[in-house]
């Protein structure tokens, strides 16, 4: 998955990392030592595993070396890393009109390998109950959020803590701006814990059989040429 990522990051945006990073920073580097994943309770490395790489990130080219589980979760941020990153770009006010039409073909592609990570994450899952024979009754109540949509959103939260800490260091910052980000910031560790917690309760009670996990399928369409009319009305078009 690796080597696909970086295969697919560089034929998409090449110049990305380049436009928000330094060229000195961008080079060939490991993943740093991180948590490892042991079910069901995995919610507090799962947030280290992110949070490292939120760090880690912004000093290298994205990249990793996970495998299994934690490699899926490792997609997931990646593609959100990128993404974020790539929201940023589309609303400066300098960029050009083509460079955000750039920009808006590259958020549609990362945000639809996003929702594709997220499934895979649940599809890992699945399996490993299939090898585990765990299976919830019939009747169990299905959660509302599956564990892979629950670790997408820790991957954005940590992503958001590490750019609110970086208003908390700017130089230039005024004293009452530094305080309305300190309390957002208790707020943004407030909702990480909670979200931790959630995360091992719900994996708890689907690997002890409570809960079944049902994958929820996406179905984005936006980006598939048989369902976008704008898009199969111009192939229709130049066929014609």
């Amino acid at each position: 998955m690796v080597q696909t990522f970086v295969s697919f990051s560089k034929k998409l945006h090449n110049n990305f990392l380049i436009s928000i990073f330094p060229r000195s920073f961008i080079v060939a580097h490991s993943s740093p030592s991180l948590p490892s994943l042991t079910l069901p309770e995995i919610g507090s490395n799962t947030d280290g595993i992110l949070e490292t790489l939120v760090a880690h990130w912004h000093d290298v080219e994205p990249s990793h070396s996970e495998t299994e589980l934690a490699g899926k979760v490792c997609d997931l941020h990646q593609f959100n890393f990128l993404l974020w990153h790539e929201e940023d770009i589309a609303r400066s006010p300098d960029v050009t009109d083509t460079k955000i039409a750039a920009v808006k073909r590259a958020i549609d592609k990362y945000n639809q390998a996003r929702n594709d990570a997220i499934e895979k994450v649940d599809d890992w899952l699945i399996q490993e109950l299939e090898h585990q024979n765990i299976v919830a009754a019939k009747d169990a109540p299905a959660a509302t959020e599956t564990p892979g949509s629950a670790i997408d959103r820790l991957s954005i939260l940590e992503l958001r803590r590490y750019h609110m800490r970086e208003q908390l260091e700017r130089a230039d910052a005024s004293q009452e701006h530094r305080e309305k980000v300190a309390e957002k910031m208790i707020i943004l560790d407030q909702q990480r814990d909670h979200l931790i917690t959630a995360l091992d309760r719900l994996l708890q009670e689907i690997f002890s059989g409570k809960r079944p996990l049902r994958v929820f399928r996406q179905m984005k369409m936006y980006n598939d040429p048989a369902m976008n009319p704008y898009l199969y009305k111009s192939a229709s078009n130049s066929v014609a």
